[in-house]
């Protein structure tokens, strides 16, 4: 590739619509890194990045690319396995500007889309019309139907809907020249007919025509690909280019190069559009039945036995995915259906017009299986228990990422796809060929497919490492060409096997995949080095080889991640983090506002993994703390990630580890020191709460407040009460005295937390609190404590925070017990003492610590508790008709349940509790607050939670238990919500 100057981009730029990252200033050097990898081992940094939001964006960079001699590397989710879309070009991500569903012909069952949207996403939208794309890859919820076109992507339901190449029915494309084609199937003589001089088709494509017409018409060409190409009943099929589709189609007397384009990686044209197949929705009953088993041998078997009945899914989970659920924060609750502790587990999905329908199909399977004594439990699922437990095998690219050690899954040979009836067999000699290297592999997936995604555990960091990477490839291609079968299944090819292909299908046919790039891109700017003439398949890995590893020194405690590094290295690329709103969940808030892969839990662990291992590979410059800085910026800390991300990659953790060490660095800015020391400042401001409140209640005096302070001018202020929690409590307590001493021998006593955000400025809420657990039997106690420390830890004063952690661990370790809770009031208050305080107090305290972390409870919580443990009299609450809509707190999500807040909610008989379906709320803190993040904060709260809570009538409750939420709340719907406490002590019978 030639180099490109900065003048030269700049000229592009200028004409440029969308966006263009290339030179070497703090903000465009973070772009090029975090696209330097995708889900797959290799990194390399990109010469630059578009983000293009035309059309003619895009033939401006095919014009740019032609005339400079670089190549354009597609890029959709960055979901890639094997390097597709990592390269030295200039990526063009189209995932931000390219998703729209531009038609839908119900009648026909067809849609048009572009490239980039969503395909879960896009199946939400045919809802209505009871359709849906039929294709469903495990990242099926970011995964982008141009980069299932680039792969052929098949998914768990392929041996039911089939691949992609088989649902789609038209490609519009720019070609290498800038030009637009459309193609479809043709009968041959309409083809012919597009091959020569026409108005509507340009020399590129005549070209093409031409081409191609000569390679799948040629006798001699067509009895060498039917030899070469893996065996017929292998129905998972993407190495090298599909011209064994072309001849099928041919013999039929058509010709259809959508099914060339399907597969081809990029490395042909540019997808515009794409015409797809819709297929009718699956019937009311959907059940899985969920065959346990001893070994990986005996669950291929039971699939042998299961693809008798002709199921619609046919999957397998081993053992190494299944034990990374046992502990991690979301999928250990996917976990209910198991019994006992099987080494594998095959997943076999039915449907019927009725649950009955389903029921007596998984019975004749179970009893089929237990005649050949296959399996030792087979329970089976419906609705949400069904999806639970889809959620554990969709998750396992992740989740076998919580491997401790260099030594990890690769993705190396998890894509080779035999005939169904020879995988056992060639599973066997698999397991043989590993042992042989003393290696230890995953085994996951599409066993109804023939093809399992083996996942062998290789130390890449060594160059012992590197060579056998290569080595197991190379013996794993043999055994795959014994068996007939495609070394590729449905990843493709990338970097990582196209070194491979004319191993696999002989020279002849590697020189036809040539020609066919000939063809298409002469001069060779799509997707260069993918496919065809690719470099080795070791190098220009994420790692350097035999690197002595770097001693991060850190205030939190990474020793249960094994460190920082490592901690940022378990990101494995596959995109979790990548959802919208249509997807749900909370991770990752400023992601799902603004669209950018800058601001996903990827992009920032890459950075971090990038800066940490500086010199970064292939001596390329290594990012700086401001870059970090700034891919760290749109972090919220709202904790998804640490529940949400499979591999549990808590950036919320790092970036304040890494804010931390910034500031020892570069300094502390004063916004920032404002903002950490929140306490005092109220303390202060607390004196007179009266000019506090008249100038934030004042508009004109509250926007130059807000500017001075570096807030934003439209933010409102959460008011000061006249006197605090504490003040408060400690007058109560004088008042009372000893009159009641005597009264509450028989009353279980509870500690509240006073937290900082409570004892300032939710002072009624947390007066509410006391009373209503008095009015509920329990005696009330404000222990000694100081604060929380959230605020500190927000803005990155980690070794601030640690203080005030050893002081409230040392205050409240030998107090708080099961019997003797602590109480909190605000989410992110308490939940310190379940999350980061246990990864900042020293040894010592460390028991503790725990003690208290396994006793701090939410007032929701404790609530739900004590329903279940039948001490609460329901009868003492109102039995009006009420319903409350609820939003969750984004660390509540991450770090407990909504479940307790729904249950103790609906303490009232008649009180109806829905869940919002949002994520964060967009405040988190003083993130909505600043100036520069105002925009987004409320781009985050109009995704979901701003228009769910205005449909809502006046007469239902808007409940939130978080302070930011309440105020987020407030100042984007002008709604007034409550904290649940406000809700159920309105709802005593008094």
């Amino acid at each position: 590739m030639s180099r490109i100057t900065p003048l030269q981009f700049n000229a592009l730029r200028s004409q440029f619509e969308g966006e263009l990252y290339f030179d070497d200033s703090t903000l465009h050097a973070a772009q090029k890194a975090v696209y330097a990898t995708d889900a797959s081992v290799y990194q390399e940094m990109p010469a630059a990045v578009a983000l293009p939001r035309s059309e003619a964006d895009l033939r401006k960079l095919i014009t740019f690319a032609r005339e400079r001699k670089v190549t354009l590397i597609p890029r959709a989710a960055g979901t890639s396995l094997a390097g597709q879309v990592v390269g030295s070009g200039i990526v063009v991500d189209i995932s931000k500007h390219f998703g729209k569903l531009l038609e839908v012909n119900a009648a026909e069952k067809w849609a048009r889309v572009q490239p980039g949207i969503i395909r879960d996403d896009l199946n939400k939208h045919l809802a209505p019309y009871g359709l849906l794309f039929g294709p469903e890859t495990s990242t099926a919820n970011r995964a982008m139907i141009g980069g299932m076109i680039g792969n052929n992507s098949c998914g768990l339901h392929s041996i039911t809907w089939g691949d992609t190449r088989g649902n789609l029915l038209e490609v519009k494309a720019l070609l290498s020249d800038g030009t637009v084609a459309t193609f479809r199937n043709e009968p041959v003589a309409e083809y012919i007919s597009g091959m020569s001089s026409s108005k509507d088709k340009g020399q590129r494509e005549q070209a093409v025509r031409a081409g191609m017409f000569g390679l799948v018409s040629n006798p001699v060409d067509q009895a060498l690909i039917r030899k070469k190409f893996p065996k017929a009943t292998v129905t998972r099929r993407n190495s090298g280019y599909a011209l064994d589709a072309l001849v099928g189609k041919f013999e039929e007397g058509n010709i259809n190069l959508c099914h060339l384009i399907a597969g081809s990686e990029g490395t042909l044209c540019f997808v515009l559009e794409a015409k797809i197949a819709l297929v009718d929705v699956p019937p009311a009953a959907v059940g899985v039945v969920c065959v346990h088993t001893s070994s990986v041998a005996e669950a291929l078997h039971a699939n042998r036995v299961a693809m008798q009945f002709r199921p619609k899914a046919s999957e397998l989970v081993d053992k190494y995915i299944m034990d990374f659920t046992k502990d991690h924060t979301v999928y250990s609750h996917n976990r209910f259906f198991m019994q006992g502790d099987p080494a594998a587990m095959l997943m076999v999905e039915f449907w019927g017009e009725e649950q009955a329908v389903v029921t007596g199909q998984a019975e004749r399977l179970t009893a089929a299986l237990q005649a050949e004594n296959l399996g030792y439990a087979y329970p089976l699922l419906f609705g949400d228990d069904a999806a639970k437990a889809w959620d554990i095998r969709k998750a396992g690219l992740g989740l076998i990422r919580n491997l401790p050690g260099d030594t990890q899954p690769v993705n190396l040979i998890e894509d080779c796809a035999v005939a169904p009836e020879d995988l056992p067999a060639y599973i066997a000699e698999l397991e043989q060929l590993l042992r042989k290297h003393d290696l230890h592999a995953s085994y996951y997936a599409h066993a109804g497919a023939g093809e399992l995604h083996v996942e062998p555990m290789i130390n890449l960091k060594t160059t012992d490492g590197k060579a056998l990477f290569r080595q197991v490839l190379a013996e794993t291609a043999a055994l795959v060409r014994k068996y007939d079968g495609a070394l590729s299944g449905e990843h493709g090819d990338g970097r990582l096997r196209g070194e491979f292909i004319p191993y696999m299908m002989g020279e002849e046919v590697y020189e036809m995949f040539r020609q066919v790039k000939r063809i298409w891109d002469p001069e060779g700017i799509f997707n260069a080095g993918k496919i065809v003439d690719t470099p080795p398949m070791n190098e220009f890995l994420r790692y350097e080889q035999d690197k002595v590893q770097p001693v991060i020194p850190t205030t939190f405690d990474f020793s249960k991640q094994e460190g920082m590094l490592r901690l940022a290295e378990k990101c494995s690329g596959s995109g979790d983090c990548r959802k919208t709103q249509l997807t749900g969940g909370t991770m990752c808030p400023s992601y799902m506002a603004t669209g950018r892969e800058r601001d996903t839990t990827r992009a920032r662990a890459n950075i971090l993994r990038q800066y940490l291992t500086a010199p970064s590979v292939r001596n390329e410059p290594a990012p700086t703390q401001e870059m970090v800085k700034e891919i760290l910026d749109l972090c919220i800390s709202c904790k998804g990630c640490k529940s949400e991300c499979p591999s549990s990659v808590d950036i919320g953790k790092m970036k304040a580890e890494f804010t931390q060490q910034y500031y020892e660095t570069h300094g502390v800015p004063v916004r920032s020191r404002l903002i950490a020391n929140f306490s005092k400042q109220m303390k202060m401001a607390s004196l007179a709460p009266w000019a506090f409140n008249g100038i934030f209640g004042n508009t004109a005096l509250r926007k130059v407040a807000n500017k001075i302070a570096g807030f934003h001018p439209e933010r409102s202020m959460p008011f000061l009460h006249s006197e605090t929690l504490e003040q408060w409590w400690k007058r109560r307590s004088r008042e009372k005295g000893g009159m009641e001493e005597g009264s509450r021998g028989d009353r279980r006593r509870v500690y509240l937390f006073c937290d900082e955000f409570t004892n300032y400025n939710d002072v009624e809420i947390g007066k509410t609190a006391v009373q209503l657990l008095e009015k509920l039997g329990y005696e009330v106690i404000i222990p000694e404590h100081t604060e929380s420390g959230r605020s500190y830890l927000s803005k990155g004063f980690v070794k601030e925070a640690q203080k005030l952690a050893i002081k409230n661990v040392e205050l409240l370790q030998d107090i708080i017990t099961h019997d003797t809770p602590l109480i909190g009031i605000e989410p992110s208050a308490v939940l310190s003492f379940r999350d980061e305080y246990l990864d900042l107090v020293p040894q010592h305290l460390q028991a503790g610590a725990r003690r208290i972390a396994d006793h701090a409870l939410l007032f929701e919580e404790f609530i739900a508790r004590e329903i279940d443990d039948k001490r609460i009299d329901r009868s003492i609450f109102t039995q009006k008709k009420q319903h409350i809509k609820l939003h969750g707190h984004c660390h509540q999500k991450a770090l407990s349940t909504l479940t307790a807040s729904k249950k103790a909610l609906s303490l009232p008989v008649n009180y109806q509790v829905q869940l919002i379906p949002s994520g964060c709320c967009g405040m988190a803190g003083s993130f909505g607050y600043e100036a520069e993040h105002y925009d987004v904060s409320m781009q985050i709260g109009e995704l979901v939670l701003f228009p769910a809570v205005r449909q809502q009538p006046e007469d239902v409750i808007i409940a939130a238990s978080g302070t930011s939420c309440r105020h987020q709340i407030k100042d984007g719907t002008g709604r007034k919500s409550k904290h649940p406490v406000e809700i159920l002590w309105d709802a005593l019978l008094r």
